[in-house]
């Protein structure tokens, strides 16, 4: 027969605020919580009454202060920092996000930390506000259906693409995720622009043990089709790779053909063969 686990008795007399817990092996832990305009907030758990209060008080701080920014949140605080943003837009907007939001004018930001914060467009706060960003350096990402969706994805961007070659932020703040201040320069797989006297020249490169050299095209979609060509070819040829495809929006099925047809790719790519 199991072992029986018997809890401490439970007091009572606990701060204002603070909630005695027990974990399955009896130990005690204390959670901390107020209630503001009649929503119940959690503000986490902490291994003393003593750290739990504190945090509590840090709350009540935070919602009746107004100078209290999440830029000014202090180094030795225990309310975890994600809460205090979540207050202050509470406290300011009126709105609670379970995520680190807060609303400004024209746009909200998210705080991965006081001194990183990203800048998005209204239109994305449903999105953002059941979805948490995680980051790996400047990578940012989320969990959507069990997988790591980089945000850039939301905005047309490839999800491997690299700022300054693929895309670039119009007014040079990587933090800034507004629509109008992202360009895509490289819209499809395998091409990269090149600006040469004023003019873009296209580049092509495959990769198989090291990037081969498709050609050089004046326009991207041209590119584009012939990095599909030359995928489909290393394919017939026997490599056994998943090629993405570049898929051209508002091109007719006999157009797409015809340049299909046209496009020359060199010998280096047309006599690759892989054996089984």
């Amino acid at each position: 027969m199991a072992k029986k686990i018997s809890h401490p008795q439970k007091n009572t007399a606990h701060p204002e605020g603070v909630f005695p817990a027990f974990k399955k092996s009896g130990e005690a832990y204390f959670r901390a919580s107020l209630t503001c305009r009649r929503k119940h907030i959690s503000l986490g758990s902490f291994p003393t009454a003593e750290e739990a209060h504190a945090a509590y008080l840090e709350g009540r701080r935070v919602l009746e202060d107004n100078t209290l920014t999440p830029e000014n949140y202090p180094a030795d605080c225990l309310l975890p920092f994600e809460k205090w943003v979540c207050l202050a837009n509470y406290r300011d907007n009126g709105i609670y996000f379970g995520n680190p939001i807060y609303v400004g004018r024209r746009l909200f930001y998210y705080y991965l930390s006081p001194a990183k914060v990203l800048k998005f467009d209204p239109d994305d706060l449903f999105y953002y506000s059941s979805h948490k960003i995680m980051s790996r350096g400047n990578h940012y990402f989320v969990a959507d259906y069990g997988l790591q969706v980089s945000i850039v994805s939301r905005y047309g961007i490839r999800p491997y693409a690299r700022p300054g070659r693929d895309f670039r932020f119009i007014n040079g703040d990587p933090t800034d995720f507004r629509r109008e201040n992202l360009e895509i320069i490289n819209l499809y797989h395998g091409v990269t622009a090149e600006q040469k006297k004023g003019q873009y020249i296209y580049t092509v490169r495959i990769h198989v043990n090291g990037n081969l050299l498709v050609g050089r095209y004046d326009d991207e979609v041209t590119a584009a089709i012939a990095y599909n060509k030359a995928a489909d070819i290393l394919k017939r040829n026997g490599l056994k790779k998943n090629f993405p495809q570049n898929y051209i929006e508002g091109l007719s099925p006999s157009r797409y053909a015809e340049l299909y047809s046209s496009l020359q790719i060199p010998p280096k790519i047309l006599n690759l063969y892989f054996s089984e």
